[in-house]
């Protein structure tokens, strides 16, 4: 799932960039990962669990910047979850 992010999108924020980096990078890394070697989703959850506490550490005197860059990520885990639980649903009605 690509964003397709315009870099030259003047109506863009930095934020919202590295937002969509951030997200469109995950990702493509977890479902990289997935064609490799299948994945757990319970070991997924588990790097999602760890995402969101990084996520809620100094985030004071973290930028919005990187701020928008964890949030990409985890949209990116949840989004990759939700994918993998429809499959493994449809693969067991098969």
């Amino acid at each position: 799932m690509n964003t397709l992010l315009n870099e030259h999108d003047s109506d863009i924020t930095g934020e919202q960039h590295a937002f969509h980096e951030a997200y469109d990078t995950t990702l493509h890394h977890l479902e990289t990962r997935q064609r490799i070697t299948a994945q757990n989703i319970i070991d997924i959850e588990g790097e999602l669990h760890h995402l969101t506490i990084y996520e809620g550490q100094d985030w004071g005197g973290r930028g919005v910047l990187k701020n928008a860059e964890i949030q990409g990520q985890i949209h990116a885990y949840l989004a990759f979850i939700n994918q993998l639980k429809k499959e493994q649903g449809l693969q067991e009605e098969q």
